[in-house]
Parts: C-alpha cells; structure tokens; sequence
C-alpha cells in the first residue's frame, strides 16, 4: 500500500489543509498513516497548549543539540543485493517512514515540553501561578460530520474555555459553542462564536454549573436573526475534571 507524504501528514496535523476524499479514505485503511498522524497531532495539540504563554525564555541548549541529532542522522545504505522495487514495498517504506518521523516527533515533543517546564519553573519561582485546567473535553463528529472533524476543550480556573477545532464543514453562516445540560437538552447556553482561526477562547457565563452544562456541542448556526440553537450539531464532547 503506498503512504501519505510525510510533509502531507504535518500539514493535516497543523490543520493547515484539510482532508481530500482519497486520503480520507486511506487514512481509514492504512494503519501506518493513521498512526504517524496521530503522534503528529499529539505534537501540534502539545504545542497549541502551549501557545498562550508569553514572554518565553530560549528553551535550553541540549534541546537543539537532540533536534539536530534527532535529525541529521546519515541515511542507512540499501544493500547492492535487494531485489527491483524493494525500495517501493509497503515494509520498506514503512521502516524508512517511522526513520524521518520518530526522531522528529521525539525531539519536536522534548522541546515544546522543555520551553512550557522551564517557563512554569520561571513562573513558580517569582511567586507567579499557572493557569489551572478544571475541566476538559474531546469534541467528536455527529454521524452525519465527516470523520475527519474533532476537536479538544479545555476549561481554565479563571473562567475561560480554551477550544481547538479541525476539519470543521464550511459553513454559509458561523459555528457557535454551547453549553448543554445531557440530562434535559433543552437547557442550553450559548458561549460564543468561532472564527476561521483553529483555536479560540470563549468567556464562560459566571453562575454557570459546570457539573450540570456538561455538554459541548458546536453547531452551524445560519444568519436568520434567531439566537436558538439551529438543531445541525456538528461536533459534541462531555467534560470531565
């Protein structure tokens, strides 16, 4: 089976391009594929969790001497003997894969966790305190959503919710982030509304129970004026502490 491009994978990973049918559908297939992409994204959410800090200190140098060992390792030679098209085989360009993309997972991941330690260290020692997650969520597609659109949530001490969104359906109107009672959906708030951007942060309504409106739903909402919820759900998570 022939594999996604590398460089595909991280611009699927980044959600800088979303996924074409074919891909889609090799992605569901290929268990080499969904695997990289997973650690790839596992990367990109470590560092959109990260991207909130300000005023980072310059990570230390052993990072970069792991980056540059990670990736600038010679390339192991093919034996004179291997038969035609070994070079295209599933296994073989499975091994050559898992070769590029370990060292720069293991190194890209070192490095965004090696800048976020030292700034929390920083911040712990000039007495300063850092943001405390209370509540968090996975946004997963409705049936009738293409698999490829998900999500994460993440509710902080200070009232803020913190949502990332991928892959979403292209919408004539917006996207709208609600809070929903699971036991009674009909009680539900609206926090906000999401932009072209991948990440936004919504204010939570003070008062609101956190244990009842546990629901996130993200819905397509037309430009008709009505502030209800349009009933076309598109990604749903449950929060949990």
């Amino acid at each position: 089976m022939q594999h996604l491009d590398p460089d595909r994978l991280v611009l699927l990973a980044l959600s800088e391009e979303t996924e074409e049918p074919g891909e889609s559908g090799h992605l569901s297939q290929c268990d080499v594929c969904r695997h990289d992409l997973d650690a790839l994204r596992t990367v990109a959410d470590l560092g959109v969790a990260s991207h909130d800090l300000r005023d980072l200190p310059p990570p230390p140098e052993r990072i970069w001497q792991g980056i540059e060992a990670g990736i600038a390792g010679p390339p192991r030679p093919v034996p004179s003997t291997a038969p035609a098209g070994a070079l295209g085989s599933p296994s073989r360009s499975g091994r050559s894969r898992r070769r590029w993309l370990v060292p720069v997972l293991a190194a890209a991941a070192a490095a965004v966790l090696a800048v976020a330690g030292t700034v929390l260290a920083d911040r712990f020692a000039h007495g300063g305190s850092a943001e405390r997650v209370t509540a968090r969520a996975t946004l997963s597609p409705l049936p009738t959503v293409p698999a490829a659109a998900g999500g994460s949530v993440r509710v902080l001490s200070d009232g803020e919710m913190r949502i990332d969104v991928r892959n979403l359906p292209l919408t004539t109107g917006y996207h709208e982030v609600w809070l929903i009672d699971p036991d009674d959906q009909t009680k539900m708030v609206a926090i906000g509304n999401l932009s072209d951007k991948p990440d936004a942060v919504l204010p939570v309504p003070p008062g609101i129970d956190m244990n009842q409106y546990r629901l996130v739903d993200v819905s397509d909402e037309p430009h008709d004026g009505n502030s209800a919820h349009s009933g076309h759900s598109l990604l749903r998570g449950t929060l949990t502490s």
